[in-house]
Order: C-alpha cells, then structure tokens, then sequence
C-alpha cells in the first residue's frame, strides 16, 4: 500500500503540529520531526532512546533549499548535490542559524540530504520546511525498510506512520564530510565511493574515526536480538554447525558461491549475487532470524567495493560489542 494524497496533508499537519511521523526514503523508514521545532526534535531522541549527542539528518525538499539550512556551501559540496540530489547521500555542512542545536547533538555542523523517494518528496513539499528524521527504530537496532517494521517497533510512540511500501536501497545514506578543503566518507552507504570519486576526480578516504559525530558511528549499530558472528566465507559453513551444535539455534548468511551447500542450522538463507539485492534485503533478513528465534547469526564480509563496503560496515557495527 503506498500513501495517498490525503495520507501526506495528514502527514504534514502532524509535523506542523510538532508530532512525529515516520516516512519512507529510499534507504529506509525515517523517524520525522519538524528540524526548527526543539521540543519534536527532542521527543525522537525520547521514543528511539537515542543519546541526545547524536546528530540526525535534515531531510530538505532539493537542492535549491540548500542555503536555508547551511552557513557556508562550499563548490564541492554543491557539485556533489548536484549529481547525487535526490538520493542517498548526506553532506555534513556548517550548521545555519534555522536549525537548532537539538538536531545537531550540540555541534555547530549540520547533516543534510534530499530522500530520492515520492513520498519523502511529496511530504516535504506539502510541511514546506526541513525534517530532521534519523531511522524509525529502536537506538543501535536493525533500521526498519517497510512500514509494518515501524509499526512493530515504535508503536504508539509515533504519531503517524506514511506506508511507501518496501525501501529499494535499503542501507542509510552515505555521508561525507564536506566542510573541509578534501571530503571524506564518514559512514559508507547507498552512494558509493567509486561513484562519488568519479566526480570528483580523486580518491576519498573513509576513516574509522572523525572529528564530527554523526549517524551510525556507534561500535554497536544495526544490530539484531540475535549475536551477529563474522567469519571468512570459506568458514561459514563449520562454524555455523560447530555452534549449532554447541546449543544455539543459528541463522546462516549462506555466501552466494555456497548456495545449495548442506548446513545444520536453524536457518538458512543464500545470499544473492548481486549486492544491490543483497543491501536492500540486509535488515529485513536480519530481523527474519530474530522472529525465528536465533540466538546467533554467522555471516561473511563481501569485497568492500561499491555497495559492499556499506554492506560489509553495517555487518561489522551489527557484531559490534554490544552494551551491557
């Protein structure tokens, strides 16, 4: 089911009225508040249970209303949003006096991206403002890609919820550090880094740490109920049947060149070929394992070039230690 007209006016009048909405991107479902209004932007922090000193994402309608929310635009920052808006990339900018402190976790920089997805689109026109919306989710658990998984797990905490049905990108959105002389990819994601070098015309690193906070730097992220094991691919198959049979009931991401390989698990699932597939179904799958009550999934890291590297980061986050 997709949002009708009359579903996005509903949508827009509950931002204006400072309540929370969760819409569909083209990456995933997003959590959105009014981006000038303090006390919505603090009540996504309340109902994710999201440190207040994480920074969210402000969704803007195009490239055009760039200037209303960024002190300082720099070339490179306007020549990516070019190629990539709209779509999954977010350039981490000076913060503009409109938005406040609450959606910036306190810095004087600002995250923003304009949603490649209709509905995300037709919302924003119709609020005719920004909205700052990290994903619809618990904090550090698996990002929701269909509207029935915000459902699930916000329930009342949100105020409506636009169906767009199922993400087609389905990891977050890249984000690059623009406010400096050279750019450099703070979180891997639906844009790649062989995309963004393409226009460019030069290598961009992606450091595992930076001097900015933002999305998805937590060592534990995106992560199942279930233990998230990473192994090389050869060794997927053993260790999930050692653990098996040590007691666990085991979820198998099965390499794409094992498919139709025998394994003693609880379940299994053969990873597709193409790794757009594969990031679009990631979370899904991961949230399957937890329904069918594993308790621990084994997984390999794909080649981290083009959308494998978001892949292989969101993997290493979802077996990341978790809190305790």
């Amino acid at each position: 089911m997709s949002a009708t007209t009359s579903d996005i006016e509903k949508a827009a009048s509950v931002l204006q009225a400072g309540g929370l909405v969760a819409f569909p991107t083209e990456t995933v479902y997003g959590l959105g508040a009014n981006a000038e209004d303090p006390a919505a932007v603090a009540r996504i922090f309340q109902v994710k249970g999201r440190p207040p000193s994480h920074p969210l994402i402000v969704h803007i309608g195009g490239a055009e209303h760039l200037d209303d929310w960024v002190e300082d635009v720099p070339a490179t920052a306007r020549l990516l949003a070019e190629h990539f808006w709209p779509g999954p990339l977010t350039l981490v900018l000076p913060r503009g006096r409109r938005v406040p402190l609450e959606a910036t976790g306190g810095l004087e920089t600002v995250a923003v991206r304009v949603p490649d997805h209709p509905v995300a689109l037709s919302l924003l026109a119709a609020f005719g403002g920004g909205v700052t919306a990290p994903s619809a989710n618990r904090f550090g658990q698996v990002s929701p890609t269909t509207a029935d998984h915000v459902r699930a797990e916000l329930g009342d905490g949100v105020d409506f919820v636009l169906d767009g049905g199922p993400c087609q990108v389905g990891v977050e959105s890249t984000i690059v550090d623009a406010t400096g002389e050279v750019p450099s990819i703070l979180r891997p994601g639906g844009v790649t880094r062989e995309d963004l070098e393409a226009v460019l015309g030069h290598r961009l690193s992606v450091p595992s740490t930076s001097r900015i906070r933002v999305p998805g730097q937590h060592p534990s992220h995106y992560a199942p109920r279930a233990r998230v094991v990473l192994v090389e691919p050869e060794k997927v198959v053993a260790e999930a049947e050692r653990a098996q049979e040590l007691g666990h009931q085991v979820g198998v991401f099965l390499p794409s060149d094992l498919a139709g390989t025998p394994v003693k698990a609880h379940a299994v699932v053969a990873l597709p070929d193409s790794p757009a597939a594969y990031a679009r179904g990631l979370y899904g799958l991961l949230r399957d394992f937890d329904q069918q009550g594993c308790d621990l999934i084994v997984a390999s890291l794909p080649v981290e070039d083009g959308l494998g590297l978001a892949i292989a980061n969101r993997l290493r986050r979802a077996a990341g230690p978790r809190p305790s």
